[in-house]
């Protein structure tokens, strides 16, 4: 059965509600369209394109999507929709796909270059066409998100684009297209859809929403990625992963993520390490370190993993219990640490804690403030050193 709600963009969910993409872009009056795509994907973007053009619509496909998408990439796209006049955008894909694509389609109605639309609040940009977006991962939730993540190659850093010119128009989540999905893969974006859970859930700019919302993705995502990792053809685990991956979207909006996050962006752009790896590398000692001052939100996620706590738990007992609970799921999927992706602390504790304290830095002066902790160099040095000798 499918279902429809509304996130910051609605959202068709269920087994099989990709065939209707060429109805929906109908809908929106589209008649000819840019497909964003990676070649890891190709099969399912052949599939979707058959769809589109099932409905009397032309395809135009640009399919050298680039992971952790650099900004020249996204101009490419961008700069091929214009000039083949499309009127609408499908993105198919894990996150780097959805982020290109809509990447693409800001440039389709703004000139580039792509850098003068960096950043979350008072960017100037013009509304643009369609875009739909089809995730092939249960992870990033960017089909239920207002923005894109994009690398900044002239910074070496990643940065954000949002408003009305990337704009999901609407996002197509079936699970089906994940089943595909190898066990790695399958476990680095089961980490991702809980790592927004877990810190939209502990965020300083946490509401009642993103708890709401948060929470159940959260125990979704403790209870079914274990299996959809072990059993890529179990439907009930993708399909309960991809509606945690959603969730996750969806409670991130507003809250926004903290310190796992920010440890992970630094690990892309400086290592090159999978984004949903990255923000799982530290997260056990990030739930540890933050609970002193988020007691209450972790007692809760340690319901969520099946910890019994008694009533008289004191904020370091929890803080462990969430901590263990969290390890063991990292080592159930088998999701490299920073020892077994061959990083050495030295290199780790040289480039990433300036590096996150500086993109804080700058999310604070724009209003951002997310972290429950302070972020100072310590904090991070820290954090990692932790993770390093106990995961």
């Amino acid at each position: 059965m499918q279902s429809i709600w509304n996130s910051p963009n609605p959202i068709v969910f269920g087994r099989g509600s990709a065939k209707a993409v060429g109805e929906k872009l109908r809908e929106f009056g589209c008649t000819k369209v840019l497909l964003v795509y990676d070649k890891g994907v190709a099969s399912i973007a052949d599939t979707v394109a058959g769809y589109i053009e099932s409905a009397g619509i032309g395809v135009v496909r640009f399919a050298d999507v680039q992971a952790d998408p650099p900004d020249w990439s996204v101009e490419d796209a961008g700069a091929l929709g214009a000039s083949e006049n499309v009127d609408g955008v499908v993105g198919v894909g894990g996150g780097s796909s959805i982020d290109t694509a809509k990447g693409a389609k800001l440039l389709i109605a703004n000139p580039p270059p792509l850098k003068q639309y960096y950043g979350r609040e008072g960017v100037v940009m013009k509304p643009s066409v369609p875009l739909i977006v089809i995730p092939t991962t249960a992870g990033t939730g960017s089909e239920a998100t207002p923005g894109g993540v994009i690398t900044d190659t002239e910074r070496g850093i990643k940065t954000n684009i949002a408003g009305v010119g990337c704009a999901v128009s609407l996002g197509i989540a079936d699970p089906e297209l994940t089943v595909g999905m190898p066990p790695l893969i399958t476990a680095s974006t089961g980490m991702d859809a809980l790592s927004h859970c877990l810190e939209s859930f502990t965020s300083a700019r946490a509401n009642d929403f993103s708890k709401v919302v948060g929470l159940e993705g959260m125990r979704l995502a403790a209870n079914y990625m274990g299996r959809a990792v072990e059993d890529g053809t179990d439907i009930e685990a993708r399909e309960k992963m991809m509606f945690a991956a959603v969730l996750g979207g969806m409670a991130m909006s507003g809250a926004l993520c903290h310190l796992s996050h920010d440890i992970g962006r630094s690990l892309g752009a400086k290592f090159h390490v999978p984004h949903g790896n990255g923000c799982a590398v530290c997260m056990p000692q990030v739930m540890e370190m933050i609970a002193d001052v988020r007691t209450d939100e972790l007692r809760q996620i340690a319901e969520c993993f099946g910890v019994e706590l008694t009533p008289d738990a004191d904020a370091k007992a929890v803080g462990l219990a969430v901590k263990e609970a969290v390890q063991a799921l990292i080592k159930r999927v088998k999701l490299p640490t920073l020892r077994e992706l061959g990083l050495s602390l030295d290199d780790l504790l040289d480039k990433v804690p300036d590096e996150v304290v500086m993109q804080c830095e700058m999310a604070a002066k724009a209003g951002f403030v997310t972290s429950p902790l302070p972020v100072t160099k310590e904090l991070i040095a820290g954090i990692i050193t932790k993770a390093y000798t106990e995961n």
